[in-house]
């Protein structure tokens, strides 16, 4: 019989969630506020969305590299802890920046460390990545793997992580780094979703040609060592993911040791797979044109979570395809332009 997932523990605040206007952040927080939790929202907007914040949680328009506005920030608000989402997050964008990305997401860190030292945070729950492993020894991948990323993105990432540990060191912050898989789907209820731009991931891209706002979705490779020839994913939905940064600042707060999680379900998907469930749950039909494979796209990126399970009491509720699909498609028919509508 599968794990249950315990009931989720509701952490003490004030909070600061730096990103908590953005995909994943801003489910976290509506997830804190839902549950009571005294905290507030710091995000630069120039990716996030305020109208994915709820009206009653303070929200303070600010960018990580600007030292004299976290210190306002965090001399009004004093948290707790942090839950730390802000960052730039794509990979082959890395590639062509990677200085851009240095600058936000080490340079910005340490400055958002610096400001926290002030008010002495004892917590901090960062929203790490499987990028840091790199290319995969073997499926799936565990804690224990080596990580040796190779691009930009997961290289700050990395450094962020070491940068925790040698912040526990001096100061004895307790951190988690929850290394995300696939982080996908949208709020049950349709109100809030994923809108990037530009969309660069699969799902939202298939459900966008389902609405007829693309005309086909390509296939990057064809020919890899996988069920059907195309990459296998692990994808996770934004509820668990947010579910999971709570449990792991519970846990810290609870006086356990900093700890690193990946956070996936341990089953893989293909491109294929996506497609054929799109076309189920939309009704629609979803044109595909296969093509060649993207240079260092890991065949496969499959998770070990029992970590997370063991340590968290975490099982990804809504992460199986099918309600993924669902959820991730009633947000797109209702907001086929996202938070612009």
């Amino acid at each position: 019989m599968a794990p249950q997932p315990a009931s989720t523990p509701v952490p003490s605040g004030p909070i600061l969630v730096t990103g908590g206007a953005g995909y994943v952040g801003s489910h976290a927080v509506r997830m804190l506020h839902r549950a009571g939790v005294s905290l507030a929202v710091l995000d630069n907007l120039s990716a996030g969305h305020l109208s994915a914040v709820p009206k009653k949680v303070p929200f303070f328009k600010g960018d990580l590299l600007d030292a004299d506005r976290l210190d306002e920030v965090f001399a009004e608000i004093r948290p707790r802890a942090i839950l730390h989402f802000a960052a730039r997050c794509y990979v082959g964008e890395s590639v062509r920046d990677p200085e851009g990305y240095h600058l936000v997401n080490v340079e910005g860190t340490q400055r958002l460390l610096r400001a926290a030292r002030k008010v002495e945070v004892k917590e901090f729950v960062f929203s790490s990545t499987c990028a840091t492993y790199g290319v995969p020894l073997g499926l799936p991948i565990n804690e224990d793997h080596p990580q040796n990323p190779i691009s930009p993105y997961g290289e700050t990432k990395l450094k962020v992580e070491h940068m925790l540990a040698a912040e526990e060191k001096e100061v004895g912050l307790r951190f988690a780094c929850l290394r995300y898989f696939n982080a996908a789907g949208a709020d049950p209820s349709g109100l809030h979703g994923e809108d990037h731009r530009p969309e660069t991931h699969l799902i939202p891209l298939t459900l966008q040609v389902a609405l007829g706002q693309r005309e086909q979705l390509s296939v990057f490779g064809t020919d890899h060592d996988t069920r059907d020839g195309t990459c296998i994913r692990d994808y996770v939905h934004i509820d668990d993911l947010a579910d999971a940064h709570l449990r792991a600042l519970s846990l810290l707060q609870s006086g356990h040791e900093s700890l690193a999680c990946n956070l996936g379900t341990g089953e893989g998907v293909t491109v294929r797979e996506v497609i054929a469930m799109a076309r189920k749950v939309s009704g629609h039909p979803v044109p595909s044109l296969d093509t060649s494979a993207r240079e260092g796209d890991p065949a496969g990126l499959i998770s070990d979570g029992s970590r997370a399970i063991t340590m968290l009491g975490w099982v990804p509720r809504r992460s199986d395809l099918r309600t993924l699909l669902e959820d991730a498609w009633r947000w797109h028919r209702k907001h086929p332009t996202g938070y612009r509508d």
